[in-house]
C-alpha cells in the first residue's frame, strides 16, 4: 500500500478548500489537477499541467485547468509567475518566502532563499522610509563556462 506524504495531503486539502471557498465544485477532473499541482516540484505552465492531468484522466480539459488555476490564484493558494522566458507558470503558494533564478539556457527555475538578501532589502526599504509588504526577486542567469 502506498503511503501519502502528509505535506502533500495538506497541500491538496488546502487547494480543495480554496476551490470550495471560491464557489467551485470539486469534480473528479479538478481533484486530479489539484493532486498534480500539489505534487509539482517545478513551476509548470497551464499546458504542462494539462498534459500531466490528462496522463491520469484524459477527460481533463484545458479550459478546466485555466478556470481552476484562476480560482486558486484568486483565493491566494496558487501563485502565478510571469517569468520573462515565456508562458505564465504556477506553484502552490508557500508560506515560506523564496526567490527564483531562471536559467536562461535550460529554462529551469530554481528556488532559493538568502537571509542576507532579505535583510538588505529590509534595510534599504527602511532607510527610504518604507516597510516591505511583498516582493519578488527573479534572477535571470547563465551558467559560467
Amino acid at each position: 500500500m502506498k503511503t501519502i506524504d502528509p505535506s502533500l495531503r495538506d497541500k491538496t486539502k488546502r487547494l480543495t478548500q480554496a476551490l470550495r471557498d471560491g464557489g467551485v465544485r470539486v469534480t473528479r477532473q479538478r481533484e486530479v489537477l489539484l493532486r498534480i499541482l500539489a505534487e509539482a516540484e517545478d513551476h509548470p505552465d497551464a499546458t504542462e499541467l494539462h498534459r500531466r492531468a490528462r496522463a491520469v484522466d484524459d477527460s481533463v480539459s484545458l479550459a478546466t485547468v485555466y478556470r481552476t488555476l484562476s480560482v486558486l490564484e484568486r483565493e491566494g493558494v496558487v501563485q502565478r509567475h510571469s517569468f520573462e522566458s515565456g508562458a505564465a507558470r504556477f506553484e502552490v503558494a508557500d508560506p515560506a518566502h523564496h526567490d527564483h533564478i531562471v536559467d536562461l539556457d535550460s529554462g529551469e527555475i530554481i528556488e532559493f532563499r538568502n537571509d542576507r538578501i532579505e535583510e538588505l532589502q529590509r534595510q534599504i526599504a527602511a532607510e527610504m522610509g518604507y516597510e516591505i509588504i511583498h516582493h519578488r526577486m527573479e534572477l535571470y542567469c547563465k551558467k559560467r563556462a
